[in-house]
């Protein structure tokens, strides 16, 4: 599923083609996604103007002024930037057509949504209740330290909790955590305040590094301009069970935790309570 790293990645690459533009059309070839497609979108939408595109955790925001679309790119979704008038392929379901351009949803598995929201988006329901973003001033050290007190969960379950803190998906936890030394399975309320800046740290660090490189790229997501991400390439230790840690060459081991598969050292990553 793209993270926030790849929908980072999308809302950067489309914001310059689309921003300040007037939607001309919206050409919905199957509405029939994990949300249907409301039937009276083009009606809303058609002849106003784009006014911002932004991100919330993994939602794209697009602000008409009235409200603003809410998109979810689902399991393996891309939105990419192509010319109007380009032949859809298989899997493209949406556009949103601005002049000579159009913003094309694809997706294979149709798990992805387009909703409205009149007025304020952070009202909608699926926006209502997110924690704070991982890379706003919002979230820090002293802010983690406070909101694990008593919990007994592991800690990668608290970062991947929407409600805590958006968007540190099941890649990103696992490696901000192995930046930060510590355990996955650490209770979270374990965790003191050093660590726990050190951990936002971390954090702040791996999904940095990872929208500077376009996100990771598996299956098949893609950026808005088709090219794939490549911080997998710089993987500490996601997907590299059996393999040296790059620190201190003990292999990464691999176990599943709240149904996720879950990758650390355990002489980088060594669980203290």
């Amino acid at each position: 599923m793209p993270e926030l790293p790849e929908v980072e990645t999308t809302c950067r690459g489309v914001q310059p083609h689309v921003e300040g533009r007037a939607l001309t059309a919206l050409v919905v070839r199957n509405a029939r996604l994990r949300l249907p497609v409301p039937d009276d979108l083009a009606e809303r939408l058609v002849g106003r103007d784009l006014r911002r595109v932004s991100r919330r955790a993994k939602y794209l925001l697009f602000d008409f002024g009235t409200g603003s679309v809410i998109l979810h790119l689902g399991m393996s979704g891309s939105l990419r930037v192509v010319a109007a008038g380009l032949p859809p392929a298989a899997h493209d379901h949406v556009d949103l057509v601005f002049g000579d351009l159009a913003l094309r949803l694809r997706d294979p598995r149709r798990f992805g949504m387009i909703v409205w929201q009149a007025g304020d988006a952070d009202a909608h329901p699926l926006l209502a209740r997110l924690g704070p973003e991982p890379l706003s001033e919002a979230f820090d050290g002293a802010w983690l330290h406070r909101v694990t007190r008593g919990l007994r969960a592991p800690i990668k379950h608290v970062l991947m909790d929407s409600h805590r803190v958006v968007g540190v998906g099941n890649i990103y936890a696992s490696e901000s955590l192995f930046r930060a030394g510590i355990h996955p399975l650490e209770p979270a309320g374990a965790l003191g305040p050093r660590r726990c800046a050190r951990l936002v740290a971390a954090v702040r660090d791996t999904l940095t590094a990872a929208i500077a490189a376009g996100g990771s790229t598996l299956r098949d997501f893609v950026g808005s301009d088709g090219r794939p991400g490549y911080f997998q390439q710089q993987y500490f230790v996601y997907a590299r069970e059996g393999e040296s840690c790059r620190h201190c060459g003990t292999p990464v081991q691999r176990i599943v935790s709240g149904q996720r598969a879950t990758y650390f050292c355990p002489r980088c990553q060594r669980r203290r309570a």
